[in-house]
């Protein structure tokens, strides 16, 4: 990403999407111990020292434009983030980045990770569509039922079975989502 599109927040509906910050330290600690984030988790959160480097390695990717983390809050629970949303671009200018998710156990089936996944999905294609973007990829591991049915809430719609790949130690699922008028 040559120009990096600067945010700080998005609001679709009662939805904030913001940067996380130092305060949301205690919130990341207990999502992580959530053995559903943890399984899912390319980077786990085990204690205060993993969370605090979390932290900065997202205001890292942030400042480098390759990785653009929010916080989930929804203002109906509260001010504390709920979710995570995440894009990621391991190569500008190739047209593809991933996308990933995760929601706190008490706010599932909320409809929350659908609605920030939309919005950061909406921002990705806005921001680096001059970077020639036209594919945002969703990958997990393929016994996660709920991932598959919050992507195709998001309009990203199932492509192919992965094979295993370290982290993960089972097959797993490519989600992808184009922005209108590109095809599927």
């Amino acid at each position: 990403m040559t120009d990096q599109p600067h945010t700080d927040r998005l609001r679709p509906g009662s939805l904030v999407l913001r940067p996380w910050l130092p305060g949301d330290l205690a919130v990341l600690l207990d999502a992580y111990r959530d053995p559903a984030i943890q399984a899912g988790s390319r980077a786990p959160v085990a204690d205060e020292e993993a969370a605090e480097r979390w932290l900065r390695d997202q205001e890292e990717g942030r400042a480098s434009g390759l990785r653009h983390s929010f916080a989930v809050v929804d203002t109906a629970l509260g001010e504390a983030p709920v979710g995570n949303v995440v894009v990621v671009h391991p190569a500008p200018g190739s047209g593809s980045a991933e996308v990933g998710y995760w929601t706190a156990a008490p706010a599932r089936g909320r409809g929350i990770a659908p609605r920030a996944l939309e919005a950061l999905t909406d921002w990705a294609f806005a921001a680096f569509a001059g970077d020639g973007l036209v594919r945002l990829d969703l990958l997990h591991q393929v016994d996660n039922e709920p991932s598959c049915r919050v992507a195709e809430k998001a309009g990203y719609g199932f492509v192919e079975v992965l094979p295993p790949h370290p982290p993960w130690p089972r097959e797993g699922h490519r989600h992808t989502r184009r922005p209108a008028g590109h095809g599927s």
